[in-house]
């Protein structure tokens, strides 16, 4: 958990007001099903079966329990509608710079284009970066997402690099 990032954070929304906050073990299913509501992860098997359930909660217990890490909500009031990780990296590149990564962004599908993105990636370069003492914000998107790269784009987020996987 990144203990020094200002949170909750209330933000305005076309969909009302909104809570980005700390997720904790009650929202698990919630982030399953944000997960299962994006055709590519479901792709990869993020299928909402329940038999994946401890899987998950593996997961967000780790999470949670790593200084390094953070897994955030997007609470409506009485449903939670997005999700991001954060990742502080020490790096020894860029003179030492420290790395905030942001992975497995993730809007309610019903509710894109409702300013809960938008808010979300302006709080981690506005607020998360300077708290961690982060000299820059990274992240990647699947080769697929046109869409969400045309979002960054707009956010002020340059495609600089091309990304490599290895599949275990």
């Amino acid at each position: 958990m990144l203990a020094a990032l200002p949170l909750p954070h209330p933000f305005d929304s076309r969909a009302g007001l909104a809570l980005l906050r700390r997720a904790t073990p009650a929202d698990t299913d919630a982030l399953i099903a944000l997960l299962a509501d994006d055709p590519i992860s479901a792709a990869r098997g993020d299928v909402a079966s329940d038999d994946d359930i401890p899987a998950y909660e593996a997961a967000l217990t780790e999470i949670l329990a790593d200084p390094s890490n953070d897994l955030l909500v997007v609470d409506l009031g009485d449903a939670v509608v997005g999700t991001l990780q954060l990742t502080s990296i020490p790096g020894m590149a860029r003179r030492g710079s420290r790395r905030l990564l942001v992975e497995a962004v993730r809007v309610r599908s019903d509710l894109r284009s409702a300013g809960i993105g938008s808010a979300m990636m302006h709080w981690v370069a506005d607020s998360a970066a300077p708290a961690l003492g982060s000299a820059m914000v990274q992240l990647t998107s699947d080769a697929a997402r046109t869409d969400a790269h045309r979002f960054y784009e707009r956010l002020g987020y340059t495609g600089s690099h091309i990304g490599f996987k290895y599949k275990i």
